[in-house]
């Protein structure tokens, strides 16, 4: 089953003027005093459905969270496919989750082995993010809330929980854990756990295969 997944750029939560057209009435402050508070956007869509989920977070979307949300999605989604032994995962090279980052290598092979089930990391190249399709989510986000003052928390949610995508709303979720960053591997350890990924020949940046496991000993 495809999946795609990335972060949106950080929302400022406050009473600022929005660039855009409204129906009602902005009243926004004439000075920036800095936000109240910071909203980052992470989606999981699947292409195929229609479905869009989005987790807000006031922390910092690091491999950890990226893969704390997979954990989420796939917890609450996996028993309407019971067929799907394959997640093909589409994604941005960003820093956080880079085939290359220690952490969410570690953190996205324990996904594996948890749910025993294969994942394919496809990346997109420098410049070609959009493609990714969870971008048109986060466009039609945009358009819904442009021109709207995001004063709260609970109005981000709100805008979030409204939107349409596909004739749906999405799943929505706020996320209040916190999370570090710079966690990473040893050069020792993340050399052991390479041995688990087998990268495609001439593409070994851009696309990874992770098989569990006992799917690995089994054939």
């Amino acid at each position: 089953m495809r999946v795609s997944i990335d972060a949106k750029a950080t929302v400022l939560v406050g009473p600022y003027s929005r660039g855009g057209r409204s129906r009602f009435t902005v009243k926004a402050a004439d000075h920036d005093f800095g936000p109240d508070e910071t909203l980052t956007p992470f989606g999981i869509l699947l292409p195929d459905f229609g479905e869009l989920h989005i987790t807000l977070t006031s922390s910092h979307a690091t491999s950890d969270f990226i893969v704390d949300c997979l954990q989420d999605f796939w917890e609450t989604t996996k028993q309407r496919f019971p067929q799907v032994t394959t997640l093909l995962i589409n994604l941005d090279n960003g820093p956080e989750n880079s085939s290359r980052r220690t952490q969410f290598m570690k953190r996205i092979t324990q996904f594996v082995d948890e749910f025993q089930i294969n994942v394919l990391l496809a990346y997109y190249p420098p410049y070609h993010s959009k493609y990714n399709p969870i971008e048109r989510g986060w466009g039609v986000l945009e358009q819904h809330w442009n021109g709207s003052l995001l004063d709260t928390v609970d109005t981000v949610v709100k805008f979030a929980q409204t939107m349409k995508w596909k004739g749906k709303n999405p799943v929505v979720k706020l996320v209040e854990k916190m999370y570090q960053r710079g966690v990473s591997l040893t050069k020792k350890a993340m050399d052991q756990m390479e041995k688990r990924f087998k990268r495609l020949e001439g593409l070994e940046k851009w696309f990874v295969k992770i098989s569990p496991i006992d799917m690995e000993i089994t054939g």
